[in-house]
């Protein structure tokens, strides 16, 4: 068996694709926790923003004004998607000024904090503190109260 000069050796690529491979993976698994994470991020503000609407909905009907009654339709709403209870409900009533006339709408806004699964644990290994993010919808619905003169 014949041993090649060390130049040789040196000028050989083999193991070249290993060696890429080793480096380009790591990034790629972040890019894609990233894309999951932003993704399952994206699906919770939906569900956030639909809680408001139902919180708003609740809030504007007859016999349901009070403010406990808006805040149990958010959680439970919250409930239903899988996510826990939210940070703060919001929903005061407000007078809108139209052109047609002044009539009162329920703003309903809801506070969740959103916990990142991975790349908060990947932002805390490396002494980050990116591992939640304050998500925040609005919604606003006429009262079906009879308006004032």
């Amino acid at each position: 068996m014949a041993i090649r000069p060390l130049r040789s050796r040196w000028q050989s690529e083999r193991g070249a694709e290993l060696i890429e491979f080793a480096l380009v993976t790591p990034i790629l698994i972040l890019l894609l926790s990233g894309i999951f994470d932003f993704g399952m991020m994206f699906r919770t503000l939906e569900a956030v923003t639909n809680a408001a609407r139902e919180g708003a909905r609740v809030g504007v009907l007859p016999g349901y004004e009070d403010a406990a009654d808006v805040q149990s339709r958010v959680n439970a709403y919250l409930a239903a998607s899988g996510l826990s209870n939210a940070t703060s409900v919001d929903s005061p009533f407000v007078p809108v000024v139209t052109s047609a006339g002044t009539f009162t709408a329920r703003s309903v806004t809801v506070n969740y904090t959103y916990q990142f699964a991975i790349l908060g644990a990947v932002g805390t290994a490396f002494g980050s503190s990116f591992g939640s993010f304050p998500l925040q919808a609005v919604s606003v619905m006429r009262t079906e109260t009879a308006a004032a003169p």
